[in-house]
């Protein structure tokens, strides 16, 4: 008995080109497959939006009930290091736009390079903001109930636990998807080694690319309100 219609060909219109090595049997044609998981991805980072969305909402709030307070404790945020991840970042959207291309063209070294470079770009933010964090926790700005500030000399009137809460909350949430990002990026770049992408099949690292902006879009907005707010 023929199996034909089990194999990849038999699920792809005539005059279809060969496929990719990854392309799963569900899917009709290379295209499609891309198509759907761009659409996945989406509506990911859709939610992901919704999300930071509500922390946004959050400061909003704070800042509209507590105008001076707020003004007062992002006084003693580190706009320098604040600043340096900011260069970072948006260095490492570049890279990562050009390891998309390399992709796309099928330079693999290149393809190596600039993930190697978007990964070392990602320590270097996790590295400034453990230093930024370490500060925050020796000088007692923390949330809620374990801030003590004024145990080390630093008296920010009205309520400013309230303000490092949403810091923390909204700074941390960022960092841990920087996390993420490391281990996503880190897998493509092991694929890349072994030669997995090129001009037919690329859709994984344009993926990841699209991840890796949304969390460079999120900083570029999260460093003026919370470290230049006026």
């Amino acid at each position: 008995m023929s199996h034909d219609h089990d194999s990849p060909k038999a699920h792809r219109p005539a005059g279809a080109g060969e496929p990719h090595a990854f392309m799963a049997h569900h899917f009709n044609t290379p295209g499609q497959q891309a198509g759907a998981a761009k659409f996945g991805m989406w509506v990911f980072l859709a939610t992901e939006i919704l999300m930071f969305s509500g922390l946004f909402l959050a400061y909003f709030i704070v800042r509209m009930h507590y105008p001076d307070m707020v003004l007062a404790a992002h006084e003693h945020l580190n706009k320098t290091a604040g600043g340096i991840n900011t260069v970072v970042l948006i260095t490492s959207s570049l890279t990562m736009a050009l390891a998309v291309r390399a992709a796309q063209v099928g330079d693999q070294p290149a393809i190596k390079r600039n993930l190697l470079l978007t990964i070392g770009f990602a320590f270097t933010f996790m590295v400034v903001k453990y230093f930024e964090y370490t500060a925050k926790i020796e000088h007692g700005m923390l949330p809620g109930k374990f801030y003590h500030a004024w145990d080390h000399g630093y008296y920010i009137e009205g309520s400013p636990h309230i303000f490092f809460a949403v810091y923390f909350c909204m700074t941390g949430l960022h960092g841990f998807h920087v996390l993420i990002g490391i281990g996503v990026l880190t897998w493509i770049y092991l694929r890349a080694g072994k030669g997995h992408f090129g001009p037919s099949y690329y859709t994984p690292v344009e993926n990841v690319g699209l991840y890796w902006h949304l969390v460079d879009l999120i900083w570029i907005f999260l460093f003026p309100l919370l470290y230049l707010v006026r």
